[in-house]
Protein backbone atom coordinates (compact mmCIF):
# COMPACT_ATOMS: atom_id res chain seq x y z
CA UNK A 1 0.00 0.00 0.00
CA UNK A 2 1.11 3.53 -0.97
CA UNK A 3 -0.25 6.91 -0.93
CA UNK A 4 -0.48 9.15 -4.40
CA UNK A 5 -0.82 12.76 -3.98
CA UNK A 6 -2.20 14.59 -7.41
CA UNK A 7 -1.99 18.11 -6.96
CA UNK A 8 -1.65 21.55 -8.94
CA UNK A 9 -1.16 25.49 -8.23
CA UNK A 10 -3.61 27.43 -7.85
CA UNK A 11 -3.30 30.97 -9.57
CA UNK A 12 -0.30 30.06 -10.89
CA UNK A 13 0.44 32.69 -13.39
CA UNK A 14 -0.40 35.20 -10.34
CA UNK A 15 2.88 34.48 -9.05
CA UNK A 16 6.42 34.37 -9.56
CA UNK A 17 6.90 30.74 -11.02
CA UNK A 18 10.90 30.63 -10.59
CA UNK A 19 9.85 31.12 -6.43
CA UNK A 20 7.33 28.74 -5.52
CA UNK A 21 8.36 26.11 -8.30
CA UNK A 22 11.85 25.97 -5.95
CA UNK A 23 9.54 25.67 -2.77
CA UNK A 24 7.28 23.21 -4.58
CA UNK A 25 10.28 21.06 -5.52
CA UNK A 26 11.67 21.42 -1.87
CA UNK A 27 8.02 20.18 0.04
CA UNK A 28 8.12 17.06 -2.72
CA UNK A 29 11.55 16.75 -2.05
CA UNK A 30 10.74 16.03 2.17
CA UNK A 31 9.04 13.10 1.12
CA UNK A 32 10.31 11.54 -1.77
CA UNK A 33 12.84 11.13 -4.73
CA UNK A 34 12.64 12.94 -7.83
CA UNK A 35 11.48 11.32 -10.62
CA UNK A 36 11.27 7.56 -8.42
CA UNK A 37 8.26 9.06 -6.42
CA UNK A 38 7.91 12.91 -7.51
CA UNK A 39 7.31 14.37 -11.20
CA UNK A 40 6.18 18.23 -12.01
CA UNK A 41 4.69 18.02 -15.51
CA UNK A 42 2.49 20.70 -17.37
CA UNK A 43 4.31 23.88 -15.49
CA UNK A 44 2.33 23.86 -12.71
CA UNK A 45 0.46 19.89 -11.40
CA UNK A 46 2.81 17.34 -9.75
CA UNK A 47 2.44 13.56 -8.39
CA UNK A 48 3.98 12.59 -5.52
CA UNK A 49 4.63 8.69 -4.04
CA UNK A 50 4.81 8.59 -0.27
CA UNK A 51 4.01 6.65 2.35
CA UNK A 52 0.69 5.69 3.69
CA UNK A 53 1.54 7.45 7.25
CA UNK A 54 2.62 10.32 5.84
CA UNK A 55 0.60 11.40 2.68
CA UNK A 56 -1.82 13.86 4.81
CA UNK A 57 1.64 15.49 6.60
CA UNK A 58 3.16 15.84 3.46
CA UNK A 59 -0.10 17.36 1.98
CA UNK A 60 -0.11 19.95 4.52
CA UNK A 61 3.48 20.58 4.69
CA UNK A 62 2.96 21.09 0.67
CA UNK A 63 -0.16 23.34 1.51
CA UNK A 64 2.10 25.81 3.95
CA UNK A 65 5.12 25.72 1.98
CA UNK A 66 2.86 27.45 -1.36
CA UNK A 67 1.13 29.40 0.91
CA UNK A 68 4.15 30.92 1.71
CA UNK A 69 3.68 32.54 -1.41
CA UNK A 70 0.84 34.98 -1.85
CA UNK A 71 -1.57 35.03 -4.35
CA UNK A 72 -1.08 31.29 -5.13
CA UNK A 73 -2.56 28.17 -3.22
CA UNK A 74 -2.60 24.47 -3.85
CA UNK A 75 -5.19 21.84 -4.80
CA UNK A 76 -4.38 17.87 -3.93
CA UNK A 77 -5.82 14.49 -3.72
CA UNK A 78 -4.58 11.80 -1.95
CA UNK A 79 -5.37 7.99 -3.33
CA UNK A 80 -4.25 4.90 -0.66
CA UNK A 81 -4.10 1.74 -2.62
CA UNK A 82 -1.63 -0.83 -4.64
CA UNK A 83 0.95 0.29 -7.51
CA UNK A 84 1.57 -2.55 -10.04
CA UNK A 85 4.94 -2.65 -10.43
CA UNK A 86 8.19 0.19 -10.37
CA UNK A 87 10.37 0.98 -13.40
CA UNK A 88 12.00 3.61 -11.19
CA UNK A 89 9.56 6.53 -12.07
CA UNK A 90 6.46 7.57 -11.06
CA UNK A 91 5.53 8.45 -14.64
CA UNK A 92 5.33 4.63 -15.51
CA UNK A 93 3.83 3.44 -12.15
CA UNK A 94 0.36 2.52 -12.38
CA UNK A 95 -2.15 0.68 -9.88
CA UNK A 96 -5.43 1.49 -7.76
CA UNK A 97 -3.48 4.41 -5.56
CA UNK A 98 -2.59 6.31 -8.59
CA UNK A 99 -6.51 5.71 -10.13
CA UNK A 100 -8.10 6.90 -6.80
CA UNK A 101 -5.54 10.05 -6.69
CA UNK A 102 -6.54 10.89 -10.13
CA UNK A 103 -10.06 10.14 -9.81
CA UNK A 104 -10.81 11.97 -6.72
CA UNK A 105 -8.78 15.00 -7.82
CA UNK A 106 -10.63 15.56 -11.11
CA UNK A 107 -14.07 15.30 -8.27
CA UNK A 108 -12.43 18.28 -6.01
CA UNK A 109 -14.68 21.27 -7.53
CA UNK A 110 -14.47 24.13 -4.65
CA UNK A 111 -12.64 21.85 -2.17
CA UNK A 112 -8.76 22.05 -2.38
CA UNK A 113 -7.67 18.49 -0.42
CA UNK A 114 -9.64 15.09 -0.03
CA UNK A 115 -8.70 11.58 0.02
CA UNK A 116 -10.04 8.16 -1.52
CA UNK A 117 -9.23 5.17 0.38
CA UNK A 118 -11.44 2.47 -1.12
CA UNK A 119 -13.33 2.73 2.35
CA UNK A 120 -15.97 4.83 1.93
CA UNK A 121 -17.26 5.32 5.40
CA UNK A 122 -14.07 6.20 6.23
CA UNK A 123 -13.71 8.58 3.31
CA UNK A 124 -16.89 10.44 4.05
CA UNK A 125 -14.98 11.18 7.71
CA UNK A 126 -12.03 11.98 6.61
CA UNK A 127 -13.15 14.61 4.03
CA UNK A 128 -15.52 15.90 6.20
CA UNK A 129 -12.90 16.73 8.96
CA UNK A 130 -10.44 18.23 6.01
CA UNK A 131 -13.44 20.61 4.55
CA UNK A 132 -13.75 21.38 8.36
CA UNK A 133 -9.64 21.75 8.11
CA UNK A 134 -9.74 23.94 4.89
CA UNK A 135 -12.36 26.46 6.28
CA UNK A 136 -8.42 27.80 8.45
CA UNK A 137 -5.69 25.99 6.37
CA UNK A 138 -7.46 27.76 3.38
CA UNK A 139 -6.94 30.96 5.15
CA UNK A 140 -2.84 30.73 5.99
CA UNK A 141 -1.12 33.90 5.72
CA UNK A 142 2.67 33.82 4.83
CA UNK A 143 3.93 34.02 8.51
CA UNK A 144 1.41 31.15 9.25
CA UNK A 145 2.70 28.50 6.41
CA UNK A 146 5.70 29.76 7.05
CA UNK A 147 5.49 29.21 10.96
CA UNK A 148 3.35 25.91 10.42
CA UNK A 149 6.04 24.54 7.73
CA UNK A 150 8.77 25.16 10.21
CA UNK A 151 6.98 23.09 13.13
CA UNK A 152 5.85 20.12 10.75
CA UNK A 153 9.83 20.20 9.43
CA UNK A 154 10.77 19.91 12.87
CA UNK A 155 8.37 18.38 15.23
CA UNK A 156 11.26 17.60 17.77
CA UNK A 157 11.45 21.55 17.75
CA UNK A 158 9.98 23.06 21.08
CA UNK A 159 8.37 26.56 20.79
CA UNK A 160 11.36 28.52 21.79
CA UNK A 161 12.94 26.66 19.07
CA UNK A 162 10.74 27.14 16.56
CA UNK A 163 11.06 31.19 17.46
CA UNK A 164 14.91 31.42 17.48
CA UNK A 165 14.53 29.73 13.86
CA UNK A 166 12.27 32.26 12.67
CA UNK A 167 13.74 34.84 14.60
CA UNK A 168 10.54 35.57 16.58
CA UNK A 169 9.28 35.70 19.90
CA UNK A 170 7.88 32.52 21.88
CA UNK A 171 4.59 34.24 22.18
CA UNK A 172 4.58 34.95 18.25
CA UNK A 173 4.89 31.99 17.10
CA UNK A 174 2.62 30.12 19.81
CA UNK A 175 -0.20 32.30 19.01
CA UNK A 176 0.42 31.87 15.12
CA UNK A 177 0.43 28.31 15.85
CA UNK A 178 -2.55 28.69 17.52
CA UNK A 179 -4.45 30.69 14.78
CA UNK A 180 -3.48 27.72 12.06
CA UNK A 181 -4.51 25.36 14.19
CA UNK A 182 -2.08 23.63 14.50
CA UNK A 183 -2.90 21.54 17.46
CA UNK A 184 -5.89 20.69 15.51
CA UNK A 185 -3.86 19.77 13.12
CA UNK A 186 -1.32 16.76 15.23
CA UNK A 187 -5.15 15.38 16.37
CA UNK A 188 -6.06 14.99 12.59
CA UNK A 189 -2.62 13.50 11.72
CA UNK A 190 -2.94 11.04 15.01
CA UNK A 191 -6.42 9.93 13.71
CA UNK A 192 -5.57 9.37 10.08
CA UNK A 193 -2.65 7.35 10.82
CA UNK A 194 -4.81 5.34 13.00
CA UNK A 195 -7.77 5.03 10.26
CA UNK A 196 -5.19 4.14 7.18
CA UNK A 197 -3.40 1.52 9.47
CA UNK A 198 -6.55 -0.27 9.41
CA UNK A 199 -6.62 -0.28 5.76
Amino acid sequence: MVAIITGDIVNSREGEAAEWLETLKEALNAYGKNAIDWEIFRGDSFQLKTKVNKALEASLFIKACIKEHSAIDVRMAIGIGQVNGSNGKIIEDQGEAFYRSGHRFENLKSTRLAVETGDQELDSSLNLMLDLGLLTFDNWTKIDALTLKTALKFPEYTQKQIAKTLDKSPSTVSFTLQKTGFKEILKLLEFYNHSVSKL
